[in-house]
């Protein structure tokens, strides 16, 4: 049964339904399959976590960050409620509505807008996370009751050296993140859950973006940035159980129970200069990044997943790896074992105006404590990162990522409201 068919819901006690906010009715003829070899296949909505962390990163990105414009926590429940009935069917390939995008009345506004009719679930997911204006806005006021339940992980990200942030494009009290490996089912999922939030949130900010820069398990190659070099080889994977364990997901104890078995999602939004990169001799990319080109190996390594020698001497007695390198500053050796999970994309906003394009990467990351991971590490990068020259962070985002949804009578973020 695709997105076009009605889902064992026939003529007015179907729209009744509809009309009434059914939020848990979830009628599918079977469960969806496991993620499989096929780029067109469902990913499971329904589980311990939340898909579209160490989901296989698919290859597209609409990522939405929502401002809250009521002040009535039962409106939020109730949003959240139909957001999670409408990821859990979108993700399964079906329309958002149980009435879809053509089989309601002519006279009514359809609960589907259509254009992912007749296409495949593409590997949909989508995660959603909490800001920290949520619980608490900046002028200092608790709409929801829940400031008291705002973890201590999720403290404001201090200034960087060096960033030029836009606050129209960072920050939001909600977000979620769409990845599919088709561009139109991706934001055929962002553009439903909007409309389903009329009235309750607003588009704060949104980005898309193209061709991940991070493979998230052993069954995928590493991708490229746009500088032309491999990005993430030393990321996290979807195999490395104990490390993430460690380094990603919450722990009991962690914080306030609503978010154990989550974990903290960092955005940023990083401007490539194309063009001043592009007029750069290879030698000297090389040395910024402190891998080669190619291959994507360490200096003074022959292959990409060999581990980087730091010690390595290049002719002269200088490091192999220059001191200010991109991936000696990046790495866990020298950021206290500090290590985290990306999901980054590739993106092109045409151009500014002036010829140049407004490319670079969409920078996505998970951890288990941002305080004790993604703070310091770009603390150092922001100060001594030789590739600074060459971009600049231009938005920025914190979110707590809550454990997954378990069946189809819970929603997203329900122990936090509760």
């Amino acid at each position: 049964m695709d997105r076009r068919k009605m889902l064992g819901l026939t003529g007015a006690g179907a729209i009744g339904a509809a009309a009434g906010g059914a939020v848990g009715l979830q009628i599918f003829d079977e469960p969806p399959p496991a993620r499989a070899n096929d780029p067109g296949a469902a990913v499971p909505f329904y589980g311990a976590r939340q898909a579209g962390i160490v989901t296989p990163a698919q290859d597209r990105l609409h990522f939405v960050a929502f401002d809250v414009i009521t002040d009535k926590k039962a409106e939020v429940v109730e949003l959240l409620q139909k957001w999670t009935a409408a990821a859990a069917r979108m993700t399964a390939g079906k329309d958002a509505g149980a009435i879809g995008a053509v089989n309601g009345q002519p006279e009514a506004a359809p609960d589907d807008t259509g254009e992912a009719l007749g296409l495949p679930p593409s590997g949909l997911t989508l995660t959603i996370g909490f800001g920290p204006t949520l619980f608490r806005t900046a002028d200092g006021k608790d709409r929801f009751g829940i400031a008291g339940q705002r973890p201590a992980a999720l403290a404001d990200l201090p200034k960087f050296a060096k960033d030029t942030l836009k606050p129209e494009i960072s920050g939001g009290d909600i977000c979620v993140q769409a990845c599919a490996h088709d561009p139109q089912v991706a934001v055929h999922a962002v553009r439903n859950l909007a409309r389903i939030g009329f009235g309750v949130v607003s588009v704060r900010w949104s980005q898309l973006g193209f061709g991940r820069t991070s493979s998230t398990s052993r069954t995928q190659e590493t991708a490229r940035n746009l500088f032309g070099f491999k990005d993430g080889t030393a990321n996290l994977k979807a195999e490395d159980t104990q490390l993430l364990d460690e380094q990603l997901w919450v722990a009991t104890g962690d914080g306030p129970a609503w978010m154990t078995g989550g974990s903290y999602m960092v955005t940023r939004k990083i401007r490539m200069l194309i063009e001043t990169w592009d007029r750069t001799s290879l030698a000297e990319q090389e040395a910024i990044i402190g891998r080669n080109k190619g291959e994507g190996a360490a200096h003074g390594v022959a292959k990409e997943f060999d581990e980087p020698d730091f010690a390595a001497a290049a002719a002269g007695g200088k490091p192999a790896i220059a001191e200010d390198a991109h991936v000696r500053l990046a790495h866990q050796q020298f950021n206290d074992g500090a290590r985290l999970l990306r999901r980054g994309y590739n993106f092109v906003d045409g151009s500014d105006g002036l010829g140049r394009l407004d490319a670079g990467l969409f920078f996505i990351a998970y951890q288990r404590d941002p305080r004790k991971q993604f703070v310091p590490i770009q603390t150092r990068l922001s100060r001594q990162d030789a590739l600074n020259e060459y971009i600049r962070h231009t938005s920025s985002g914190l979110f707590a990522c809550p454990p997954g949804v378990p069946a189809a009578d819970d929603y997203w973020g329900r122990a936090l409201f509760v």
